[in-house]
C-alpha cells in the first residue's frame, strides 16, 4: 500500500479519487435494468423464469420458482451441527440488539385541550434479497439473518426472502436453514433485477412487497433505485468501504488483516490507514503484502489495494478524526490506545469498532448491530438498517372546542399568509358556529 503525508497534493488526490468512486452508475447498465424492471412488470412469472433460465438455472420452471417445505425441512437436515450452534449464536445476538431499537406509539395531553401522539404500525410485507454469493458458492447467511430479524422484531406480518439458484435449481442449505430459524414465510429461487421487479410490482406467484432491503450487485442496486418510491428501500448502497484509524500502539498485523477483510469483497472496495504514526504506517505497509500473499481472494484484494487503498500518516489523530468525519467511512475501526476517548468526535460512519480485538467481521456476523451500512459517504445522513425500515409512523390529533378557539386566529393567520383561504375558511366556519 502507498503512503501518503498528510495534508499534501498526492494525499487529497487520493483521498479525492477514493471518495469520488461513489455510487455513479453506467447508463448502459441503467438502461438493461430498466427494460428487465418493465419486463416483469408486464409479464410476471415469465418474465422472471427466462432470466432465471438464461443467467442461473437452465432447468427451473415456474412451479419450482418457490421453495417447497419439504425442500427447506430437508435442508436442515444436512447441515451440520456446528452450523446450527453458530446460527442459534448470532440470531439471539442480532434479535437482542434489534429489540433495542422497537418503538411504541405515544400520546401526550401535555398542551391544555390537545391529544397528540404518534402510532407505529409495522408495514404488512418485506422482502429481504439476499445475494448468491460466487454462484450460490459461498452462501451469504449473514445478510439472512440481518434482513429478516429486525423485520420480524418490528412485527412485519409476511416476509419473503429472493436468492438466486443455483444451475441445479437449488438454494444452498444453510440459507434455507438460516430462513427457516428467523421465520421468513416465503423463499423464492430469483436474483439480480428480477427478483426486485417481482418484489416490487407482483407476479403471479411472488407478491408485491411494501419495503425491499438487502444488498446486491450493481443491476440489484439500480432496480432498487428505480423502484424506490414504488415500495420502500433500505438504502442504495455501493462497494464495501473501511477506515482504520491507529497510533503507535496498534497492531500492525491486525490492522492489515482488517483492511484487506474489505479489500477482498471487490474490486471497487476501499481500505483506508489512518495514522499519525509513520512507524506504524510502514510496519502496517509490510504486512498488507505479507498477508496478500496467502489470501484465496488474492487477486480482487490486491486490484483493491492499488485502485481504491491508501496509508495517509497525519500529523496528530484529531486530523485522524477530522479526514474520517470528511469520508464518512462505512466502517470506522479505533485502534488507539483509548478508543472511548474519541468516540464523541466521531460523527459520521456506519459502524464503529473499539479497540485492538473488535475487528469489522464480528459486527459482520455476531455481535447484534446490523451490518446493512451506508456506503459512499452516505453515512453522512443515512444510517444502518434497523427496526425503523419496518415500521411506519402516524401522527394523531385532536383539539377540544377550547383549545381550537384558542388556536384558531394564528391558523386563519398563517393560512392567509400561504394565500391559502380554503384552509383559513375550514377554521372560520367553525368559529362562525361556535359564535352563534
Amino acid at each position: 500500500m502507498k503512503i501518503y503525508d498528510y495534508p499534501s497534493k498526492s494525499a487529497e488526490k487520493r483521498i479525492t479519487s477514493i471518495v469520488n468512486r461513489g455510487l455513479g452508475f453506467k447508463k448502459k447498465d441503467l438502461l438493461t435494468v430498466t427494460r428487465i424492471l418493465e419486463d416483469v412488470r408486464k409479464n410476471g412469472d415469465a418474465a422472471l423464469i427466462k432470466y432465471t433460465n438464461r443467467f442461473d438455472s437452465p432447468g427451473l420452471t415456474i412451479a419450482s420458482i418457490k421453495a417447497t417445505r419439504q425442500e427447506i425441512d430437508t435442508a436442515s437436515k444436512t447441515v451440520d451441527r456446528s452450523f446450527v450452534r453458530t446460527l442459534n449464536r448470532a440470531a439471539k445476538q442480532i434479535q437482542a440488539f434489534h429489540k433495542q431499537q422497537f418503538v411504541n406509539s405515544w400520546i401526550s395531553t401535555k398542551r391544555p385541550g390537545t391529544l397528540l401522539g404518534q402510532m407505529v404500525n409495522p408495514v404488512d410485507t418485506a422482502g429481504v434479497y439476499v445475494p448468491g454469493g460466487m454462484g450460490g458458492k459461498t452462501p451469504l447467511v449473514s445478510s439472512v439473518l440481518m434482513g429478516v430479524i429486525p423485520a420480524k422484531v418490528a412485527g412485519v406480518n409476511h416476509i419473503a426472502m429472493v436468492t438466486p439458484p443455483n444451475k441445479e435449481g437449488k438454494i444452498d442449505p444453510h440459507l434455507l436453514t438460516a430462513a427457516k430459524k428467523v421465520g421468513v414465510d416465503a423463499v423464492y429461487k430469483v436474483g439480480s433485477a428480477w427478483a426486485i421487479g417481482a418484489l416490487a410490482y407482483g407476479t403471479e406467484t411472488i407478491p408485491k412487497v411494501d419495503v425491499i432491503v438487502g444488498p446486491g450487485n450493481i443491476y440489484v442496486t439500480i432496480a432498487k433505485k428505480i423502484v424506490s418510491g414504488t415500495v420502500g428501500i433500505d438504502m442504495i448502497a455501493g462497494p464495501s468501504e473501511i477506515l482504520v484509524i491507529a497510533d503507535s500502539t496498534a497492531n500492525p498485523a491486525f490492522v492489515a488483516a482488517d483492511l484487506l477483510s474489505q479489500a477482498e469483497h471487490d474490486i471497487l472496495s476501499s481500505a483506508i490507514l489512518v495514522t499519525n504514526s509513520k512507524d506504524t504506517a510502514k510496519a502496517v505497509a509490510l504486512a498488507v503484502d505479507e498477508q496478500l500473499e496467502v489470501l484465496k481472494r488474492k487477486e480482487i484484494a490486491e486490484k483493491s489495494i492499488v485502485r481504491f487503498g491508501a496509508i495517509i500518516v497525519v500529523p496528530d489523530i484529531d486530523a485522524a478524526i477530522e479526514l474520517s468525519n470528511r469520508i464518512a467511512p462505512e466502517h470506522l475501526e479505533l485502534q488507539i490506545e483509548d478508543p472511548f476517548a474519541i468516540i464523541g468526535q466521531i460523527r459520521n460512519a456506519g459502524a464503529v469498532f473499539l479497540g485492538d480485538y473488535t475487528p469489522e467481521p464480528v459486527g459482520d456476523y455476531i455481535a447484534g448491530p446490523n451490518h446493512v451500512l451506508p456506503t459512499a459517504g452516505t453515512a453522512k445522513f443515512s444510517s444502518a438498517l434497523s427496526v425503523d425500515n419496518f415500521v411506519k409512523k402516524t401522527s394523531l390529533v385532536r383539539y377540544s372546542r377550547a383549545a381550537f378557539e384558542r388556536e384558531a386566529g394564528d391558523i386563519i393567520r398563517l393560512a392567509e399568509i400561504e394565500g391559502l383561504d380554503a384552509h383559513a375558511n375550514a377554521v372560520k366556519v367553525r368559529l362562525a358556529q361556535l359564535r352563534k
